[in-house]
């Protein structure tokens, strides 16, 4: 083989794996869409798309005990603001924010949090936040602002 027919040939494999690695990568719905670490969340998704809440806290419970993980601790205070519980979801965005500070997920929740007790001050911090981690704008960034919007038309 030539230099060159060498050198293709690396060439060629090195964009097969990338395009394989960049195609295997999983969707994230309700969470971080940069975590590559997290345990399957498909049946917890689809409990709190069904607004399952319960059944969802006790699947996010047990995961709970073995991941220390941003998604999960995000998904766990969703979970938990939703059936009202607004203390204990406070502590697990808290818990998710620790892990990872650059959650827009957890950052767009805990907004939402605040606007749901009356803290504005707090939600725009959020806010805040989200425009650093997304200067371009993102989902989480605009979800935040309507829900802050609506709340001041209310």
């Amino acid at each position: 083989m030539t230099k060159y027919a060498i050198l293709g040939y690396i060439w060629l494999c090195a964009i097969s794996a990338g395009f394989s690695a960049v195609t295997a990568l999983p969707a994230f719905a309700v969470d971080n869409m940069q975590s590559t670490d997290a345990p399957d969340l498909t049946s917890v998704r689809a409990k709190i798309d069904a607004k399952d809440y319960a059944d969802a806290l006790a699947e996010l419970r047990g995961l709970a005990e073995d991941n220390q993980q941003a998604d999960v601790y995000n998904l766990m205070g969703y979970t938990l603001r939703k059936t009202g519980d607004y203390r204990t979801s406070l502590t697990y965005y808290t818990k998710a924010l620790e892990l990872q500070p650059d959650h827009r997920a957890a950052r767009e929740y805990l907004g939402e949090l605040y606007v749901e007790t009356g803290e504005m001050a707090k939600a725009e911090e959020q806010v805040s936040s989200l425009k650093q981690l997304c200067p371009s704008g993102c989902e989480e960034l605009e979800d935040l602002q309507k829900v802050i919007a609506a709340k001041g038309r209310n």
